[in-house]
């Protein structure tokens, strides 16, 4: 067997690759800094300014479940129609701009404007969970079996480059704006002292739509293929719909890929707890908010090297072996929070986090990808985007039933590993060549 080039083994050979890549690197700004780092903090201590600071946390978390269960409904429906129309970069274009406009327009969010940034956050993660249906969808279509592992990490691993490199460009110009020629000081008024902050959600749209172009450029649209019972000429919206059905009557057929996605709701689940809940955690527990910050960015770059390296080592023992890794060692990662006290014990947590984390998310889409015929790709990848958001929802469930049951956080930590051993239990099941088998046979059948 040839020996493959450091890029080969990257997953970043080809042109197309690296550009589809490069769409990750892009999007991944918008998700550092306005889902995680700086938007959150904006938007309790400034749009939500003149509220109680726990009920503009309440309304923070009603945006983020309504603009959940928007895309969740809208996510499989627009995949389907954009299988039948053979339009995914347009579509992926669209709502790549609607949230690009949304994130843009959050620099004209000033002190009590809850209102505007809430609609304006909504359209944004609209936005970008819309464009990742299509960016997803376009994966099985120009990496070939052999390769798709180590493509899905290289973009998981660009994503991280891409968003943590703005993220501390960011939280630079915000904490030190005198460095960057921004007003800095006492006395300032409220536009001049929102000024970094309203300047970074900005520069998440230029660097989105700047990073995004390669994409546009290389990445061919796949070639459209219908169902043997379907005309070309029906209206997409109604061909989705109709799909949709029949998918959801064929689901029996596709049993790898619906074990595969079952067992990705629920390990996922466990991981987007930890995520979630980790730094009202180590709040919790004394940490200050600059480490709590500098967690955050650790996680990025640690994330960088990693995900790379797991694509090499799903390669090497096979993506689904990798995956069980990466489960065990988020178990690792909940024991050791069960007895975590300093700020360093934080940084060692959140180092294991960012080995793990991109991997197994990474592995996760490319195992997927390959047990789903490819002209049904957006579809696949539309409730794969509905599976993943919803992710997340039982886990902090559990966390605050277990702290209200126990009155510990601790133990609540301890609690999320019951979602990677049931989700590692359902993953056993799956068959990943019987899945493959299925996916070809149907791609054969398309015309």
């Amino acid at each position: 067997m040839p020996r493959l080039s450091l890029l080969a083994r990257l997953g970043l050979d080809r042109a197309e690759l690296r550009a589809w890549a490069m769409y990750d690197w892009a999007a991944s700004s918008m998700q550092t800094t306005i889902m995680v780092a700086v938007f959150p903090i904006y938007f309790v201590k400034v749009a939500g300014a003149h509220l109680v600071q726990s009920r503009a946390t309440q309304q923070l978390a009603t945006v983020n479940t309504v603009a959940l269960v928007l895309i969740a409904v809208a996510s499989p429906i627009l995949g389907a129609a954009s299988d039948y129309s053979g339009k995914k970069k347009p579509l992926l274009a669209a709502f790549m701009g609607v949230g690009v406009a949304a994130v843009a327009g959050l620099f004209f969010v000033h002190t009590g404007d809850l209102a505007l940034a809430s609609w304006l956050f909504i359209l944004a993660l609209v936005g970008v969970t819309g464009s990742f249906v299509f960016y997803e969808s376009l994966l099985p279509h120009i990496a070939g079996p052999q390769e798709i592992d180590r493509v899905s990490t290289a973009g998981y691993a660009m994503g991280y480059v891409g968003g943590g490199l703005l993220l501390a460009l960011n939280l630079a110009w915000i904490q030190k704006p005198a460095w960057f020629g921004l007003p800095a000081g006492p006395g300032l008024d409220e536009s001049a002292a929102t000024l970094p902050a309203r300047l970074a959600f900005l520069s998440v749209a230029v660097w989105w739509v700047v990073f995004s172009l390669p994409l546009f450029r290389r990445v061919p649209e796949p070639p459209r293929k219908l169902e043997v019972a379907e005309r070309r000429d029906e209206k997409p919206v109604r061909a989705a719909f109709t799909r949709l059905g029949e998918t959801f009557r064929e689901l029996r057929g596709y049993r790898q890929a619906f074990l595969m996605l079952l067992a990705f709701l629920i390990y996922n689940d466990g991981i987007q707890t930890i995520i979630k809940m980790a730094t009202a955690y180590g709040t919790e527990l004394g940490i200050g908010q600059s480490a709590l910050i500098g967690a955050i960015l650790l996680v990025q770059f640690v994330g960088i090297p990693c995900s790379f390296l797991f694509g090499m080592l799903a390669g090497r023992i096979g993506a689904k072996r990798s995956l069980f890794l990466g489960l065990l060692i988020y178990t690792a990662i909940s024991i050791l929070g069960f007895f975590m006290k300093t700020a360093l014990h934080f940084y060692v947590l959140a180092g294991l986090v960012g080995m793990v984390q991109g991997g197994t998310q990474a592995l996760s889409r490319s195992l997927f990808a390959s047990m789903i015929p490819h002209h049904k790709s957006g579809e696949f990848f539309g409730f794969f985007s509905v599976f993943e958001k919803f992710a997340g929802i039982f886990g902090p469930l559990i966390f605050a039933g277990t702290i209200a049951a126990t009155g510990s956080s601790r133990n609540a930590i301890l609690s999320v590993i019951i979602f990677f051993a049931v989700g590692a239990a359902i993953l056993t099941l799956v068959d990943l060549e019987e899945g493959r088998r299925q996916a070809r046979a149907a791609d054969e059948g398309a015309v």
